[in-house]
């Protein structure tokens, strides 16, 4: 995902925020409110993922062709701490 595309949706989720947070001032119906959150999640998650997909392809793949054996290890860890944080939730 190009950074362009990162600011359109995360610009689109900081609206759908808005649009809560307001839901949550009006008391509105709370599964109306759980659903938009859910649809922020999915939102958020589309987006983590796309920053992730670059950082594979970027960062990491240049790591890992490199020759310092640290760095390797350290961009390695680096992605199972991501998907140990992740499971937590």
């Amino acid at each position: 995902m190009r950074p362009d595309q990162t600011l359109k949706r995360l610009k689109t989720v900081e609206g759908h925020m808005r649009g809560v947070i307001r839901m949550v001032e009006e008391d509105s119906y709370c599964i109306d409110v759980i659903r938009q959150i859910q649809a922020i999640q999915s939102a958020l998650n589309k987006v983590s993922g796309g920053i992730l997909e670059n950082h594979l392809n970027s960062c990491v793949t240049t790591a890992i062709q490199g020759d310092d054996a640290g760095e390797r290890e350290r961009v390695l860890k680096e992605i199972a701490e991501v998907f140990a944080t992740a499971t937590k939730v």
